[in-house]
C-alpha cells in the first residue's frame, strides 16, 4: 500500500492557494483536493474559510468565468454551461447572474455560426439523416431545442 503524504493545515493552505491561482475553482474542487489529501473537516473548514477571505476562491467569479470561457472557447450553449455550473454545486442565483452575461445577439450568432459550419461539414446536404445530426450536434453542444429547430429552419433556406 502506497503511504499518503500529510499535510499541515499551512502546508495545505499553500498548496490550495497555488491551485486557486492557477485557474479559478469553486467550493467543490477545493473541497475534494482537501479530501485527497486527507484532511480532516475541521482543517478543510479553516482553509477554505482563509482562501474565502485572501480572494483565492470566489464562488461568483468562478462561475462568471466558466461560463464566458465555456462559451467563447467550447462553444457550449446556456444548457450545458447550466447543467455543469450545477454539476459543481453553484448556486441558481449565480447561475443565473453568469448566464445572463451572455447576450442574445452574441448567443444566436455564436449558434448559427456553429449550425453553418457543421451544415458546411455535412457538404451543405439538407437529408432528413443531416438536418438530424445538426440537432443532435447543437443539442449536445447546450443550445435550447426550439433555438435548434429554427436555426435548422433557417439552413434548409440556403
Amino acid at each position: 500500500m502506497k503511504p499518503t503524504k500529510t499535510y499541515t493545515v499551512q502546508e495545505a493552505l499553500q498548496k490550495l492557494a497555488k491551485y486557486c491561482v492557477y485557474q479559478d475553482r469553486c467550493h467543490k474542487e477545493v473541497e475534494q483536493k482537501l479530501k485527497e489529501m486527507n484532511m480532516i473537516p475541521q482543517a478543510r473548514q479553516e482553509i477554505i474559510t482563509q482562501l474565502i477571505k485572501h480572494d483565492f476562491l470566489n464562488e461568483r467569479r468562478f462561475a462568471l468565468n466558466f461560463t464566458r470561457g465555456k462559451f467563447n472557447q467550447k462553444h457550449w450553449g446556456k444548457v450545458r454551461i447550466k447543467q455543469e455550473l450545477k454539476r459543481r454545486d453553484i448556486t441558481e442565483k449565480l447561475i443565473t447572474k453568469a448566464l445572463d452575461q451572455i447576450s442574445e445577439g452574441e448567443y444566436l450568432d455564436k449558434l448559427n455560426t456553429i449550425a453553418i459550419k457543421k451544415f458546411e461539414q455535412l457538404g451543405r446536404s439538407k437529408s432528413l439523416s443531416s438536418k438530424n445530426k445538426i440537432k443532435n450536434y447543437l443539442v449536445y453542444k447546450g443550445f435550447e431545442l426550439h433555438l435548434v429547430y429554427s436555426e435548422i429552419n433557417s439552413l434548409a433556406k440556403l
